[in-house]
């Protein structure tokens, strides 16, 4: 099984469903202690006894399965606590035992998983279009919403969607169940030089799409960024191509304000979760003033990091490079410290 396998698990069920196969899906939905895989973990089993995913490392999969297969029997969702001891801990590679939560889920049944609603799930992901499965856990009630806030069960999906984290929350007395599917992070690098040589396949690891715009093509070769994707263009063209939205991050390295403003101004006038710019504080000056000069307000403006990246004393490209990739980490999962 493959890492794409673990996050394709919708696709995984929704394919197995169209063979004509019962499917239901295990998520996690609570974790105490060093659980071994985060809440929203999934593990998707056949009428068969198939699985993909896993919501446990191995320790408790062989009861979810069991579980899993009456629940198709019955069509009735289940809410299984498990133990996980301290020697299953160390067996799947823990120093310590939790505790975790699992939500088992048939579709399709009285109280399953209707068909239609997870072939929009699917869409959605296909899309890129965020969006959160959420179910109550009290009477197995689903939807899907989106980021829209305005009710108190909406402010919650928002919150989890910003946070990109599942987990049950207590809204009006009931218990909801809040799985956000936000499309795959995406970071633009503006500007092939040394530092973007090596965050590039940093950001890659860290599990962004990555693309580096440079109109100069003798920066952006193949021998200098290789399997790297990259746009020979103009940046504020390559970015209204590429879409701006919440899960992208742009980062400027040309020091060339005709290369970089363009990038800078179309970041700012979306919603991308990080802008960062590569400049000394006298070089960031010069760059407000022009801000300021082409109508852009001190708001906006101090959305912009700059001199890019965490305060870690970094020196070479490879540390700068680090020092990005941190500072982008800490806008992402730390919503509340974004400007």
């Amino acid at each position: 099984m493959t890492n794409d396998n673990i996050n394709d698990i919708p696709e995984i069920a929704l394919a197995w469903a169209r063979e004509g196969r019962a499917v239901a899906l295990a998520t996690v939905v609570e974790t105490w202690g060093s659980a071994p895989r985060p809440v929203g973990a999934q593990l998707v089993i056949s009428g068969d006894a198939q699985m993909m995913g896993s919501v446990s490392g191995g320790c408790v999969e062989g009861a979810v399965v069991e579980e899993a297969l009456a629940a198709l029997e019955d069509g009735t969702p289940r809410l299984l606590t498990y133990g996980v001891s301290d020697d299953d801990a160390f067996a799947v590679g823990l120093a310590c035992g939790g505790t975790i939560r699992v939500l088992v889920e048939p579709l399709g049944g009285a109280h399953g998983i209707d068909l239609p609603l997870l072939e929009q799930l699917v869409e959605a992901r296909r899309a890129r279009r965020p969006v959160a499965y959420v179910v109550d856990l009290a009477d197995w009630h689903r939807l899907l919403m989106d980021a829209a806030a305005g009710t108190p069960l909406g402010d919650a999906v928002r919150a989890r969607m910003l946070a990109d984290k599942a987990g049950v929350d207590e809204v009006e007395g009931e218990p909801w169940f809040i799985t956000p599917h936000n499309p795959p992070l995406r970071m633009v690098i503006v500007g092939a030089v040394h530092i973007a040589q090596a965050l590039a396949p940093m950001a890659g690891l860290a599990g962004y799409d990555v693309t580096v715009v440079d109109p100069r093509g003798a920066f952006g070769s193949e021998a200098r960024f290789p399997g790297q994707t990259m746009l020979e263009e103009w940046p504020d063209a390559a970015l209204e191509a590429h879409g701006l939205d919440p899960r992208v991050a742009v980062v400027t390295l040309t020091h060339d304000p005709k290369l970089d403003d363009p990038a800078i101004m179309a970041a700012l006038r979306s919603e991308v979760f990080y802008l960062g710019c590569l400049g000394s504080k006298r070089t960031h000056a010069k760059r407000v003033a022009r801000l300021q000069e082409a109508g852009f307000s001190e708001a906006e403006i101090a959305r912009i990091h700059a001199p890019v990246g965490a305060d870690i004393g970094a020196k070479s490209p490879a540390e700068i490079a680090v020092s990005i990739l941190a500072q982008v980490t800490e806008r992402l999962r730390r919503p509340d410290s974004r400007p």
